[in-house]
């Protein structure tokens, strides 16, 4: 049997299993990739949030990266230095407001991983860290979008599933527009919502979709996935990566 698509994250390790290279793992499971990792940090984390985090050192890091491209390759990662897209999900604030990355971090990615992004995934928080807008508004994700376009990336998509009415996302590379709008579910279990759209993004572009039909495609799952989110531990419970399965 041929080897399926393939798509490697890289990304820090969730110890409750609900964002991180947990859900990225899980969702490329469910769509159907091979999905490989590369740890960067080990965060000691549950539903209440982070209360601890653990760098790698960069030769471990180096050393995972060069051990899956140059033995099996990929066709969607989240690095330079190889033919694929690359999907860069900001993570600058846990689902629980704890920041996740020191200034030095968020200054790399404006100036090393955003002029390589095929598609960058802020959401709202993220935007505000990365280009110094609030947006608040519907009207200000356009507004985002053309400051973080002006970075690099060749499309972002500005999530907006922290503002007040239906979850609208807007995805544009500055000539093509696409709103992306889902209900707004009633369900307060969203822990690893951004990890795990990123990665149905990158599942999607390793198949062969275009990036709005991959967006699309990952919206539906996740939408799927906030659904069917259980309550797990004393916090935000994760969404259920395995909807469809189940």
């Amino acid at each position: 049997m041929p080897a399926p698509p393939r798509v490697l994250s890289v990304a820090g390790s969730d110890s409750g299993g609900g964002a991180g290279i947990q859900a990225d793992l899980k969702t490329m499971l469910a769509l159907g990739v091979h999905g490989m990792s590369v740890v960067t940090a080990v965060t000691a984390q549950d539903s209440t949030g982070v209360h601890g985090y653990w760098e790698l050192p960069t030769e471990a890091v180096d050393a995972q990266l060069a051990a899956v491209l140059d033995d099996i390759g990929v066709d969607a990662d989240r690095l330079a230095g190889v033919a694929a897209p690359i999907v860069v999900d900001p993570v600058c604030v846990s689902k629980h407001g704890d920041a996740l990355l020191v200034p030095e971090a968020v200054e790399a990615i404006v100036a090393l991983l955003l002029p390589l992004a095929t598609v960058v995934t802020p959401n709202l928080a993220e935007v505000t860290r990365l280009t110094g807008l609030v947006i608040d508004d519907s009207a200000g994700q356009r507004r985002a979008a053309d400051a973080l376009l002006a970075l690099g990336p060749a499309w972002v998509l500005v999530k907006g599933g922290h503002l007040v009415g239906d979850a609208v996302d807007l995805l544009t590379d500055g000539d093509t527009v696409v709103e992306l709008r889902a209900p707004r579910l009633d369900n307060a279990h969203t822990h690893g919502t951004g990890c795990t759209l990123a990665s149905a993004i990158a599942s999607y572009l390793a198949i062969g979709a275009t990036v709005p039909e991959a967006v699309r495609s990952a919206k539906d799952y996740v939408t799927g996935a906030i659904a069917a989110g259980f309550p797990l531990g004393a916090g935000i419970g994760p969404v259920d990566h395995g909807w469809r399965q189940r």
